[in-house]
């Protein structure tokens, strides 16, 4: 599968997610380590620190790049910061991932963190009346679970969905979790005890709602000719496509994209909608297909959102993700295990290290080091993710 474009893993590391309290650099700075002590180089071997910002931290959350390379002691590394919301580690995968193939670098760390308040996530920077995620909030009274809501009532209305299928992605993903160590929660529920637990956005409960969370996730990026230099003797996992389109016209106006941070209303009069379009665009620049894919990552930010993900980057028709739940397919063991991580479900939302948590999951996959929840055979996998304002995001990682 080789290709042009792609670029080499040395190294993945995490910080476990949870709801620590301390310094986001701090979680940074414990997954970068593991990253590189993974990848067996120093620090000073970097070259390219590209950071995935978080906005509720600070002056230092805005020029991340910079702020971890400073906690990891100033070498004159090249540095780049990218905000994207929940798309920022995905952008800043696409950012090291460019220095490396236009040859300014052989190696990269890119490094996402986050420290996030209690409960729901509200807009930053005060009173902006022209803040179209001001306006979201206090026109439209639309906090990230309404929005959610609004998701899964329309797949019931579509497609037949069930409070039951919701229940079940719930399950499954958290019966993945309890084999991650990196998860913020390790303990499996049954149905019943989801459908117990309280209404947050009907029809979704609280159990079907991802958290906010602490948490940081890193990468050693390096040229495919570093790579044979330095890791000659490992199981190469490379980076072959990162999407990180926008939407087009018309599905701009349908989809709403500055009142909705994950865009998925357009109708089939109008083509692929702008989430397919994501997962369209990495299967084109990998010159494969849903086909090929052995799992996949894709962003739960409720449990009904996960059965639209099945759709949008091929799994199934329109409409037949319910099947392929209750058929057990995306359960590992079953065909294409879907969020073997356990997904946002099981670690909660740390917005700029979660894109990069994907990636990580998927190295590890594919190495045959995920302990716990391996899924056999794994050498081609896909992360989906969306961030505010039409920020997508897809990453194909394969062996």
């Amino acid at each position: 599968m080789a290709n042009d474009k792609q670029i080499a893993v040395l190294g993945a590391g995490m910080h476990p997610w949870g709801k620590w309290g301390r310094n986001f650099v701090e979680y940074g700075l414990a997954a970068a380590s593991d990253a590189l002590a993974e990848a067996g180089i120093p620090w000073t071997d970097v070259q390219y620190v590209a950071g995935a910002d978080t906005i509720r931290n600070g002056y230092p959350g805005f020029v991340a790049g910079a702020t971890f390379a400073q906690a990891l002691g100033w070498t004159g590394a090249r540095v780049s910061s990218a905000y994207a919301a929940c798309a920022s580690g995905a952008q800043a995968i696409s950012n090291a991932r460019a220095q490396i193939l236009a040859g300014l670098c052989d190696v990269a760390l890119v490094i996402g963190a986050d420290t996030t308040p209690k409960g729901f996530f509200t807009p930053v920077g005060g009173d902006r009346k022209d803040d179209p995620d001001w306006l979201r909030f206090h026109l439209m009274g639309a906090t990230n679970p309404t929005y959610f809501a609004l998701y899964a009532r329309r797949r019931m209305e579509l497609f037949g969905a069930t409070e039951a299928d919701f229940a079940a992605v719930k399950v499954k993903n958290a019966r993945h979790g309890v084999g991650n160590p990196y998860a913020r929660y390790r303990k499996e529920v049954t149905a019943e005890e989801v459908l117990a637990s309280p209404m947050v956005a009907d029809p979704l409960r609280l159990l079907e709602i991802c958290a906010t969370s602490d948490g940081g996730a890193a990468l050693v990026l390096c040229s495919m000719e570093y790579a044979k230099k330095h890791a000659a003797s490992r199981d190469l996992v490379t980076i072959d496509a990162v999407s990180t389109v926008t939407p087009r016209f018309p599905q701009a106006i349908i989809e709403m994209p500055n009142f909705s941070t994950d865009s998925s209303i357009a109708s089939a009069s109008v083509g692929a909608t702008f989430k397919e379009s994501v997962a369209m665009a990495a299967y084109e620049e990998a010159g494969i297909g849903p086909e090929d894919l052995s799992l996949a990552e894709v962003y739960d930010l409720s449990s009904a959102l996960e059965l639209d993900w099945y759709e949008d980057i091929g799994l199934c028709k329109q409409g037949e993700a319910e099947r392929m739940l209750r058929d057990g397919d995306t359960a590992i063991g079953g065909r294409i295990p879907v969020n073997a991580s356990g997904g946002l479900s099981s670690f909660g939302e740390a917005i700029p290290a979660q894109a990069i948590a994907q990636v990580c999951e998927l190295v590890w996959q594919l190495r045959g080091q995920a302990e716990g929840r391996q899924v056999e055979g794994a050498r081609v996998g896909i992360t989906a993710n969306q961030g505010l304002f039409g920020h997508g995001s897809s990453i194909i990682v394969s062996k």
